[in-house]
């Protein structure tokens, strides 16, 4: 089959050919940034990383450095996607319902192995030997925390939560029981019914239920 993607072809591939596209199948999209970064290497680093996992958009505010020096980035990420350099926090604009999530160490955040993706997500780090600025975490809809004893270089979390989203929203087969088991197959794609016999079955339900009531 021809895989399309940003409206390239990217070549006929069988479905076990491209199984380790997780991101491919998964829904909604994802963004990354990182607040008040000042070493170009980190960002281009972050960004590249995010290319990999297919991030639809990548993001800084406040950044303190030349886009153009991301020597890191050698996928040219920001070349590939939507790329945005927002002043500051008041300033930063996200698309329609998609969630905003804080990786920060602070003591109410939730640790990222019990953390629910939401389908539509921007996660934002902060810089190297900083942390998210309070007013950023109050934009935040989630705050997740990597469980580590010390916090990490800012592409290494990175790849970190991202890896987290695909192995949890991707569809892959479940992992074997014991090392070197048999995984388990994806589980084909049910499809429901109709949106309208779903609305239909509800509003029998209602009217029974109406009647039920008059009865009583």
């Amino acid at each position: 089959m021809n895989v399309f993607l940003r409206g390239v072809a990217l070549a006929r591939l069988d479905s076990d050919s491209y199984r380790w596209k997780g991101w491919f199948r998964m829904r909604g999209y994802f963004g990354i940034g990182v607040e008040g970064v000042s070493k170009p290497m980190n960002a281009g680093n972050l960004f590249r990383t995010a290319h990999g996992f297919g991030a639809g958009f990548v993001f800084t505010i406040d950044a303190k450095f030349d886009p153009g020096l991301m020597k890191s980035d050698t996928s040219d990420m920001a070349g590939q996607v939507p790329f945005y350099s927002f002043d500051n926090v008041k300033s930063m604009r996200l698309p329609d319902r998609c969630s905003l999530v804080g990786v920060e160490l602070t003591d109410d955040a939730i640790e990222l192995p019990s953390f629910r993706h939401p389908r539509n997500a921007a996660y934002v780090l902060g810089m190297e030997r900083g942390s998210l600025s309070l007013g950023l975490l109050e934009y935040c809809d989630h705050v997740v925390k990597i469980p580590t004893q010390f916090s990490l270089n800012l592409a290494t979390a990175g790849a970190i939560v991202m890896y987290d989203r695909l192995s949890t929203l991707g569809r892959f087969g479940g992992r074997p029981v014991v090392p070197g088991g048999p995984v388990e197959p994806v589980p084909e794609h049910a499809f429901g019914d109709p949106v309208w016999k779903k609305k239909e079955r509800r509003r029998q339900k209602m009217a029974a239920s109406d009647e039920t009531s008059d009865k009583v």
